[in-house]
């Protein structure tokens, strides 16, 4: 039996490697029993033992060793579309800021060192705007190499090619939902799965009344980024989803209204993935 914790994979490979049946203690799911006295490094084993063999102990699902090397890689990606998406919104700020009104993001893109010279006289801050984007233009080139490495090292499933049927998911985030999904199967119903992906809030109730919250970052956050980024393009290019939006917008605010539309994508995916169907957008957003 191993505990989870941040360099686990070397362990439970060797031990599967040996042929020892391996079980992944998911140790932020289990409740420490009030009665133990005592606690330490060999009594611990000794309570998940007695757990695994009450059939009670919370276990982690272990990832195929074969798929992991292009899984870091994807994450290693959305880590750096995220740097640049950040870049990005400090160069908005900053020309919203010193020229009282906003550039689009496309217009940001295109500018060129001597118009940033042109927007802002000040060389401190045309400085500053220019080393973001010098920052942006290298993140273009590393994150379009790790996608070419990506598309050459692996497909899209069988079983995972109706992904590509649901709005706003492409190819590169077909694979990452993919590969951090892992068999479909493992998931019981569909609210595991949305809870799985961070789509789902987090209450405590008693009596029909909230008394208090839980941990709503318990799940995969690169699967989270994934349907938020599939819910911004499904909102840009779905009319259906796009009235669906603007609907929710209408009544909180624009954030909650894409985190609505990403869990809708989640649950949709799940039963596109489950039962090899099609993405149907009238029922998904009806």
């Amino acid at each position: 039996m191993v505990e989870s914790t941040d360099n686990w994979y070397w362990l439970v490979d060797g031990l599967m490697a040996t042929g020892y049946p391996v079980h992944l203690a998911n140790t932020a799911a289990i409740v420490q029993y009030a009665g133990l006295k005592y606690s330490d490094d060999a009594s611990d084993p000794r309570w998940l033992a007695k757990l695994l063999r009450l059939g009670l102990l919370p276990e982690g699902y272990i990832y195929p060793n074969e798929e992991r090397p292009v899984r870091d890689l994807l994450r290693k990606r959305s880590q750096l579309v995220r740097q640049q998406i950040s870049q990005l919104q400090s160069v908005e700020n900053l020309l919203a800021r010193n020229r009282g009104r906003a550039l689009s993001a496309n217009a940001i893109k295109r500018l060129t060192y001597a118009e940033v010279d042109q927007l802002l006289p000040d060389a401190q801050l045309a400085l500053a705007v220019q080393g973001s984007l010098a920052v942006m233009h290298t993140l273009d080139g590393v994150i379009a190499l790790l996608e070419k490495v990506v598309k050459a090292r692996i497909r899209l499933r069988p079983a995972s090619k109706p992904l590509l049927t649901v709005s706003g998911i492409g190819q590169v985030l077909g694979f990452t939902i993919m590969l951090e999904t892992g068999a479909i199967a493992r998931f019981a119903r569909v609210g595991n799965d949305a809870s799985y992906c961070r789509c789902v809030g987090s209450q405590r109730l008693s009596n029909g009344k909230q008394k208090g919250r839980g941990n709503t970052k318990n799940g995969n956050k690169y699967l989270a980024w994934a349907y938020i980024e599939a819910a911004n393009f499904g909102v840009r290019y779905n009319p259906r989803i796009k009235r669906y939006d603007q609907r929710k917008c209408a009544r909180t605010h624009h954030l909650v209204a894409i985190k609505t539309v990403a869990h809708k994508l989640a649950r949709a995916c799940y039963y596109v993935l489950r039962d090899q169907v099609p993405f149907g957008v009238s029922r998904a957003f009806a």
